[in-house]
């Protein structure tokens, strides 16, 4: 039976997660339509989009937790896995892959396995995940003890209660996968109507300003930010102006660049910030957009450089501090000729299997 039949009639096998510090649903390339629109229609479906409450839908009415990975084997030669990302919006009917997500990612080798897609090694396995999306393969290594999947162990993260066993994934491609340069107008910082900002892609296109440029301290909290309609308007004006500079064309109805204000560290980080992913403020900050924000933290006198307070070194571990803790960035980094040059920014995160099942429209 084809996968537009099971669509209409036996539904469709999935996996549900929780990847990093967002929860989406798994599925097999193989198991959706191929068509994009009939698969982006079963999506919303599925989801409850759109509704603010995605009430009929198995989405969690928030952006958070309306996300899709799709999975399958990788034609590739440097490539064990490819990894298609879809945010599904919540209350408009739009199915966007104009970004990756690190946290659901941080499931991708799991669910993989658990479908016989790749061979796992014994104690960690290292696989290649190609990142559709972006053009770019991550290395991510899980803990599998016995040649088995594991979700149990000794790493926390912030966001989430408990432990897990840690993911570790790494970004050697990361710079500009979607803008094209990691600095895609070749400037750490611009102007934008009156305002610095650093516009930035190391594996989440990132607009990176200082909270009090915007009329905001960069401490209050997430309802506070996403109830300040004037600063809510300001940052999307901004945005819009951005999008075009960032090779990314007109960015109404598109989920990038996000938009994170900074502020001076108080919890012992390199770096205080508020992401609007774009226009909800994160209860976090995203893997990739975290990645991006500390790259802009190491250039000088750029909105994040001013502020942010980095260890010394080639290797360093920059601390991002959000509204729910912080996330861990190590980078290895150089200079040449004036330009910085990115040769790792790896994360650990964590993931947990919640449901195995069919789903149905």
């Amino acid at each position: 039976m084809s996968s537009e039949s099971n669509v209409s009639t036996g539904g469709v096998p999935c996996t549900w997660m929780r990847g990093g510090t967002s929860k989406g649903i798994y599925f097999l390339k193989d198991d959706l339509p191929q068509d994009v629109s009939e698969r982006d229609a079963f999506l919303l479906k599925i989801m409850g989009s759109p509704d603010a409450r995605q009430i009929d839908g198995i989405g969690g009415a928030d952006p958070l937790t309306s996300k899709v990975a799709v999975v399958s084997r990788s034609d590739r030669t440097d490539a064990d896995i490819d990894y298609l990302f879809l945010q599904v919006f919540v209350d408009q009917p739009i199915v966007t892959d104009a970004q990756n997500c690190g946290n659901i990612l941080s499931g991708v080798v799991q669910f993989a396995a658990e479908r016989g897609l790749i061979t796992l090694q014994s104690g960690r396995t290292q696989v290649a995940v190609y990142m559709v999306n972006s053009d770019q393969v991550a290395k991510v290594t899980i803990e599998t003890p016995g040649r088995e999947v594991t979700y149990s162990g000794n790493a926390s993260i912030d966001g989430v209660p408990g432990t897990a066993a840690p993911v570790l994934q790494n970004f050697p491609e990361a710079a500009g996968s979607t803008c094209g340069a990691l600095l895609p107008t070749g400037q750490a910082v611009d102007l934008i109507d009156g305002i610095p900002v650093t516009l930035i892609d190391n594996g989440m296109p990132v607009m990176v300003l200082r909270a009090s440029d915007v009329g905001v301290s960069g401490y209050e909290s997430r309802e506070e930010l996403e109830s300040n309609q004037n600063l809510r308007t300001r940052i999307e004006t901004l945005r819009l102006l951005a999008g075009p500079m960032m090779n990314l064309g007109d960015v109404k109805e598109k989920s990038v660049p996000k938009i994170t204000l900074v502020a001076s560290p108080i919890n012992g980080g390199a770096i205080h910030t508020r992401t609007f992913i774009p226009h909800r403020c994160h209860a976090s900050i995203g893997v990739l957009g975290a990645v991006s924000v500390a790259t802009a933290c190491m250039l000088e006198s750029s909105p994040a450089g001013d502020l942010a307070e980095l260890p010394e070194g080639p290797t360093k571990k920059i601390s991002v501090e959000h509204p729910l803790g912080e996330v861990s960035v190590v980078a290895e980094v150089s200079m040449k000729h004036g330009a910085l040059q990115i040769h790792q920014a790896a994360i650990v995160r964590t993931a947990r299997k919640l449901f195995e099942g069919k789903v149905f429209i």
